[in-house]
């Protein structure tokens, strides 16, 4: 079983390479995932896929996790460097922001945004 650094950093290089089944091959099937784009949480693989579907038909984001650490509840924190273009290449949004991750069965069981 791999650990959660190797598994996120696998995760985040599907999601930028827009490789759907390597992305939710990382996440427990009863996920439990923000919305960051359009606001609210989706859950499970269905939830994901058709969420991931909509946002990259619509934007491109790109995610590069930048720090890894653990907190006090034993959760994997991420820094991750976030670029929002629109599909022209007109940048919409370059930022930090945090991910909080909890894991399950060696699998990402949740993933939070934390506000800035």
């Amino acid at each position: 079983m791999p650990d959660t650094r190797e598994l996120l950093e696998r995760a985040y290089a599907a999601f930028n390479a827009r490789d759907l089944d390597a992305a939710l091959a990382t996440m427990h099937p009863d996920v439990d995932w923000p919305n960051g784009w359009e606001g609210g949480r989706v859950t499970g693989h269905d939830g994901v896929r058709q969420y991931w579907t909509r946002q990259w038909a619509a934007i491109d984001p790109r995610v590069e996790p930048a720090e890894f650490a653990t907190d006090d509840l034993g959760r994997t924190i991420v820094t991750v460097h976030t670029i929002v273009r629109e599909l022209s290449g007109a940048v919409v949004s370059d930022g930090v922001v945090t991910h909080v991750y909890t894991f399950e069965d060696g699998l990402i069981r949740k993933m939070e945004i934390q506000p800035e």
